[in-house]
């Protein structure tokens, strides 16, 4: 009887099984972490397509061509920028503003807007 006694509180004792229950409470957290991570890194690639599309739609201005197209062909299609170009007579400007979707459903998405100037070609 002692023996069992001695047995059933060694196996009370027993912490097996403890860090998959840790592990289970702590996977929400390290998801919206990582879901954060690439939300992060969506706003930066819209930044950067974002300028891309101004500088590309301000260079075409600046020769006599239609910016708005060729903003749109600098940028991914998935992004669907808005892209304002025209052409001055010194100086052609161009505007691409356009939405990072959001990852994380509890946040809206972003709104990106870049702007660029290139001097207008005689």
């Amino acid at each position: 009887m002692k023996r069992l006694l001695t047995r059933l509180r060694k196996r009370l004792r027993d912490d097996r099984g403890v860090s998959m229950l840790e592990f289970a409470g702590f996977l929400p957290v390290l998801l919206v972490i990582g879901m954060a991570a690439i939300q992060l890194g969506l706003i930066g690639y819209g930044i950067n397509q974002a300028g891309t599309a101004a500088r590309a739609a301000a260079r075409a201005a600046s020769q006599g061509e239609d910016g708005a197209a060729a903003g749109q062909a600098a940028v991914s299609g998935w992004l669907d920028p808005e892209i304002a170009a025209g052409e001055g007579a010194d100086l052609s400007t161009a505007t691409a503003t356009l939405q990072v979707p959001s990852v994380i459903p509890l946040f809206e998405p972003v709104t990106v807007q870049r702007d660029a100037t290139m001097p207008t070609d005689d």
